[in-house]
């Protein structure tokens, strides 16, 4: 389903629940927000003890008023399910809806969140309370989106769950003895003689089991779907009709998100980049490569629905932003493919956790604050640039991220313990792609690989989902694929491949993995290209080259071109690998394992299959995939050289491509367009672009990527 609103979606959270004694201000609200630009606000988010102060006894009343009052000045809502927060009198008469911790202790009523996904009592509430919400409020033209719940997080062991899961189970695998094999119980004697006794994984209970734990996390994940899949039809069953959505985070540890994005009609999440705490250019990759997770979810665009205007009050410092950061970041959303600019929030509450973190409307409440202004220039912004609204991302590259191979690799008990930097891995592949001025996807390994030229999969630990067939024929037919260290050494329960790995890619990769070196904080090794000035035979010959590395044919020449002084430094961790029909491109230069194959090749069908066996420096990721997309011929957006820093997207609606320059350096860089780039819609060209700025260009049939 492809929801398409009229306009970018500009505003953000609002809680005049909180300001009902408050009328003077909250009309002032409804002035600024106009004159902001705003146009949209989520509404009713933690409202439920407003909503229903005692049990069974609903007050829409003010509600109402307020929906009314915003859509005669022209803004929508967003009109939120409020199960994000049970009131006090939920938990005091059910204290079933209180969470049980994994040492199986119960909570007692406080924060948000804490509350039994499995819990009848608790669905029955919610049940209750979203078909109220729908009768009254959906066939209201103000409102124009469902927001279900907020951020589902956490995990519950209370025994509905430990008997959920148990249910769970004997599902998946019916038989005790096929739990037992899958999860490699033999070891340590911890076989299970009945379902009965399968608990979840606990510190002070059974926490040795990896095919245990990666099934909880997957049993986590399934309820909390389950759960937003009753909310939502709870809606429908009541009549709702508008389109539903339900803001994600980005590393949540306890939903798949790919598969949650299932449940809804539009994916939306929370954006919250630590911008000034490194290299702004860094963080707007990270930034960016969030943004594409949750685009490439359904192809198609999504929203921001909260980011915040000022500084963050949660973290460990909370820096402000920069002038001309949140214009920057705002629109480096809709490069990415958001219809929406959102905060948390519209104005800063009196009390509570977050009364101290950034608004559109600060405690001062005047217009001339610094952060309000830029929120006026960002409103403006959108509706200078509304033409673009709902046009697509469309891109010929992706890069694996797979939740549940990130909860494999945390949990797989080596060849690190602490900081095996899985995330950091795929940033680095995502990196080095962005940084060559191509817009990328960023999928899991449910997804097909069919649209793309090149695929670039890091430590891809777990193979799941088919994983191995979809890069086999993806390779057949003429695709390139890049793996990397750690990768294919067990299947879904994890339990290690046999017969040698990666697990059933041997041939396409041309290699056998045999042994890691994991390497301590602050050591390192080096990688250095292959000497193409003598034959592979030559370098054995001078005891340089162990007798699996020869030279890689380079019809093209683009790795001719690599500078043969450079080295590049690795650590973390080293994959020793066994060549069969792969050809060394680099080797280590150091330790025991000095002149045997770090970069590969393999030609395999019409394809060709990379891997990569060090976890090394972001320089190595950017000169080898520079090479990798010369060589596949991907057509970069601007044909131009980028300067570093500076990010270059773009969207898609039918003969127009729209190009989003964006400079993230916190200085002036030496850049403009070229004339046949296209049209200026937005920003200004010199000769140079200021810090945190943005060009938009118009350009007319363009040619297509894929």
């Amino acid at each position: 389903m492809s929801v398409n609103f009229e306009h970018f979606l500009y505003g953000g959270d609002y809680n005049p629940d909180q300001w009902l004694d408050h009328p003077d201000i909250l009309k002032e609200d409804i002035r600024l927000m106009k004159q902001a630009h705003i146009n949209t606000v989520s509404l009713g988010i933690f409202s439920w003890a407003k909503l229903e102060p005692a049990e069974g006894v609903y007050n829409f009343d003010w509600m109402e008023e307020t929906i009314d009052r915003l859509y005669e000045n022209g803004i929508s809502v967003n009109l939120a399910t409020p199960s994000g927060a049970r009131p006090h009198w939920m938990a005091d008469r059910y204290p079933e809806v209180l969470r049980v911790n994994e040492a199986r202790q119960r909570a007692l009523f406080g924060e948000r969140h804490n509350h039994c996904y499995t819990s009848p009592v608790y669905r029955e509430k919610v049940r209750r309370m979203n078909q109220k919400l729908a009768e009254h409020f959906d066939s209201h033209p103000g409102v124009i989106l469902w927001h279900v719940s907020n951020e589902y997080m956490g995990e519950c062991h209370c025994p509905l769950c430990q008997q959920a899961f148990r249910d769970w189970v004997k599902e998946k695998y019916h038989t005790i003895d096929e739990v037992n094999r899958r999860w490699n119980t033999a070891f340590w004697s911890h076989d299970y003689q009945s379902f009965d006794q399968i608990e979840s994984p606990s510190s002070i209970g059974e926490n040795s089991i990896q095919g245990l734990y990666l099934d909880w996390r997957r049993f986590v994940s399934y309820q909390t779907t389950d759960f937003c899949r009753a909310e939502i039809a709870a809606l429908r069953e009541a009549g709702a009709k508008k389109p539903v959505t339900t803001n994600m985070l980005y590393k949540s540890p306890w939903v798949n998100y790919f598969e949650l994005a299932d449940a809804v009609d539009i994916v939306s999440w929370d954006s919250y980049p630590f911008w000034h705490k490194g290299p702004e250019s860094q963080t707007a990759v990270n930034a960016g490569m969030r943004h594409d997770v949750m685009r490439s979810m359904k192809g198609e665009p999504f929203l921001m629905m909260e980011s915040c205007p000022g500084a963050m009050n949660w973290i460990p410092v909370s820096k402000l932003k920069r002038p001309g950061m949140l214009e920057a970041s705002s629109l480096q959303a809709v490069a990415h493919g958001s219809d929406s600019v959102l905060y948390f929030q519209i104005r800063k509450g009196r009390g509570g956790y977050e009364k101290l973190h950034g608004a559109v409307i600060d405690h001062y409440g005047k217009e001339d604050d610094r952060t309000y202004q830029e929120c006026c220039q960002v409103g403006a912004d959108l509706e200078a640039i509304q033409r673009l609204h709902h046009s697509k991302v469309e891109a010929s590259v992706a890069v694996v991220y797979d939740w549940e191979n990130r909860w494999a690799v945390e949990a797989s008990a080596g060849p690190r313990n602490e900081n095996m930097y899985y995330r950091e891995a795929v940033e680095k592949s995502y990196g080095a792609f962005r940084r060559q001025g191509v817009n990328v996807d960023v999928i899991d390994m449910t997804k097909s690989l069919e649209p793309y030229q090149v695929v670039a999969a890091p430590m891809v630990y777990m193979f799941r989902a088919g994983f191995e067939e979809k890069v086999r024929a993806f390779v057949e037919r003429g695709g390139v694929f890049i793996m990397t260290y750690w990768s294919g050494v067990v299947d879904e329960n994890d339990l290690c491949f046999l017969g040698g790995t990666p697990g059933g890619l041997m041939d396409v990769m041309g290699l056998r993995s045999t042994e890691i070196d994991a390497l301590y904080e602050g050591e390192f090794n080096t990688l250095r290209v292959v000497d193409s000035a003598v034959s592979g035979e030559d370098e054995i010959a001078a005891g340089n080259l162990s007798d699996n590395v020869v030279r890689s044919e380079d019809k093209s020449g683009v790795w001719d071109s690599l500078n043969h002084d450079i080295t590049y430094r690795c650590e973390h961790l080293c994959q020793l690998v066994d060549l069969r029909t792969a050809k060394s491109l680099f080797v280590y230069g150091e330790d025991f394992y000095a002149g045997t194959p770090a970069l590969t090749v393999n030609c395999y069908g019409a394809g060709k299959a990379y891997y990569v066996c060090a976890d090394a420096e972001q320089r190595f990721y950017d000169d080898v995939y520079a090479r990798i997309l010369k060589e596949a011929g991907i057509r970069r957006i601007l044909e131009q050289e980028i300067p570093a820093g500076v990010e270059v997207s773009s969207r898609r609606s039918d003969k127009t491509e729209y190009i989003f320059i964006q400079n993230f350096n916190p200085v002036s860089v030496s850049f403009c367009p070229e004339a046949e780039a296209g049209e200026v819609i937005f920003g200004e060209v010199s000769e140079k672009m200021k810090p945190f700025s943005t060009v938009v260009l118009e350009r007319r049939q363009a040619i297509t990527e894929k």
